[in-house]
């Protein structure tokens, strides 16, 4: 979706909230993912992932403009870690697979040889991880402009 398309609905959004109501946007912050072995504290870091990340900015701009217009104004905004963790390594390759096309940089096969280099290291059963943030961002309506 474009960046107009996102500001679009965000503007119908608007009109559906009640006055005064509260629009929760949950989802991937616009960073690189890093892969890592291991749990919690115990999880080393082995590659950054590169995924075309021009969606999730135009995002971050489309609340901004929202924002600027008077539809919204920002009442929150935090930044967690979401760990995905996986077996192995046919699970890790399934997981890079359901990336949109496009959607991850060329080096996949190098990112995943990397991986499977540092799983070859550490004893069997070692997790692997895939760590990315996400941002949830509430917003609170105000009765700015609706068209």
């Amino acid at each position: 979706m474009t960046h107009e398309g996102m500001v679009h609905a965000l503007r119908k959004l608007h009109r559906l909230l009640k006055p005064d109501g509260l629009l929760l946007d949950l989802r991937p912050a616009a960073k690189h993912r890093r892969i890592g072995l291991g749990e919690g504290k115990r999880w080393t870091f082995v590659a950054r992932m590169r995924e075309d990340l021009t969606d999730d900015r135009a995002a971050n701009r489309a609340l901004k403009r929202a924002a600027s217009l008077g539809l919204f104004r920002h009442e929150t905004y935090r930044e967690f870690d979401l760990d995905r963790v996986m077996d192995t390594l046919d699970d890790f390759r399934e997981w890079m697979s359901d990336f949109p096309s496009g959607k991850l940089a060329p080096e996949d096969d190098r990112l995943y040889r990397r991986v499977e280099r540092a799983l070859a290291k550490v004893r069997p059963g070692t997790r692997i991880v895939a760590r990315g943030p996400l941002s949830l961002v509430a917003l609170r309506r105000l009765d700015g402009p609706t068209k």
